[in-house]
């Protein structure tokens, strides 16, 4: 059974501590412009999986008892980053196995101020969930005293640096492509455009990431309603449909860690196995992909997510985002939105604001950032722990 998107909202992504609201505010926001979106009414949804990571258990309710006491089933996911995908995951499998005709996907984070850290408990990394995916980086790199992230991305940018010659202003030119395209996203964190100069100018977080090559701490909600293809023709919905064509999610293999590399041990093997799957089971390739909207947490991890999606060889990504390959006028514009570093990272909602991106630009409807021509849609959404989701959409 084929499953399809037929609403979507955002809420513009904030700085924390800047708005006076609550999580539950966002997602009803959120929740609600996705329900007007699709037509559809919070009685017809019959399952809602709801994506976040720092709130407490049953929060999700919570927040979907804004939109109504319907008595249906409410999930609460949390799966780092890829957080949002595996809500809008799960909606898509209660679609496409017959079990459900309407589903309602909410992802959202109220975060504090300040870098993330890495996932231990009072400092103690023998406890976290990534000690695995830092005692990698420690055995190669040590420790230092920048924010855990940062450190185990930029890492891999000096890997990568070292292996095929990147450049420090390659990296820059990912935060630079992604401020620009976020001036034109009203529902961007960040709208200020930069060059590649004043990027390598800000402040250094973990060398040779600067600042404006890292996304920040957000607070924002997304949402999506995935429904079947009965569904929509039942309900007229033809005009608003988006196909997911196919999703695949993968975690950690002995891939991740074999090679003692920080490049494989923040994803990048997870992420070329799932677009291997979603090509595979769309019968679409990279060739096909008009827009892309790709985890950017860092700026390295976009090149190093070009050469998993195949997109270019390996080692060839920081002439490839130099050649201007992945912006307008080019051979695929990624991250149209603004990207993370930009449009901001409320690890939640991030996986369904990327998808909510891309219906958009797939209906046409994006104004001011609207790729030309674009029917084919690709969405990547990894978080380091770890899982990778492609999803992969077309417009009938």
């Amino acid at each position: 059974m084929k499953s399809y998107i037929v609403g979507v909202g955002m809420t513009k992504f904030e700085k924390p501590e800047t708005r006076d609201w609550q999580y539950w505010d966002m997602v009803k926001e959120a929740g609600t412009l996705a329900l007007e979106d699709a037509g559809v009414t919070y009685d017809q949804v019959e399952q809602v999986p709801v994506g976040y990571c720092f709130q407490a258990s049953t929060a999700g309710q919570r927040a979907a008892y804004e939109l109504g006491l319907t008595g249906v089933p409410v999930y609460n996911v949390n799966n780092n980053c890829a957080t949002g995908s595996t809500a809008l995951m799960l909606a898509r499998q209660f679609v496409e196995g017959g079990l459900n005709d309407c589903v309602l996907a909410l992802g959202f984070e109220k975060m504090t101020r300040g870098a993330l850290g890495g996932g231990s408990e009072g400092g103690d990394f023998k406890t976290s969930p990534v000690a695995r995916h830092y005692g990698i980086m420690a055995a190669r790199h040590g420790f230092e005293m920048t924010p855990p992230t940062a450190q185990i991305f930029g890492n891999a940018a000096r890997e990568h640096m070292e292996k095929y010659g990147t450049t420090e202003a390659q990296l820059a030119a990912v935060g630079a492509k992604n401020h620009r395209h976020s001036t034109n996203n009203p529902y961007a964190q960040f709208q200020d455009a930069y060059t590649v100069d004043e990027i390598l100018a800000a402040r250094t977080i973990h060398h040779p990431l600067t600042k404006l090559q890292c996304s920040p701490t957000s607070d924002g909600s997304a949402a999506a309603v995935v429904v079947s293809e009965r569904f929509v023709e039942r309900h007229g919905l033809a005009s608003k449909a988006v196909e997911i064509a196919a999703q695949a999610m993968t975690t950690d293999t002995g891939a991740s860690f074999d090679s003692g590399s920080c490049v494989d041990a923040v994803g990048q093997p997870m992420s070329r196995a799932a677009a291997r799957q979603v090509y595979e089971a769309s019968g679409l390739g990279i060739e096909d992909v008009d827009v892309v909207e790709l985890h950017d947490c860092f700026s390295v991890n976009e090149l190093l997510t070009y050469e998993a999606l195949g997109m270019c060889a390996p080692g060839e990504s920081g002439k490839l985002v130099e050649s201007g390959a992945t912006t307008y006028g080019g051979r695929w514009v990624v991250n149209p939105s603004g990207g993370l570093i930009s449009k901001g990272h409320p690890l939640g909602a991030t996986g369904i604001a990327q998808v909510a991106e891309l219906t958009w630009q797939l209906r046409g409807e994006a104004a001011a950032r609207q790729v030309e021509g674009a029917r084919v849609g690709l969405a990547h959404n990894i978080g380091l722990g770890g899982a990778a989701v492609v999803t992969v959409l077309r417009r009938p």
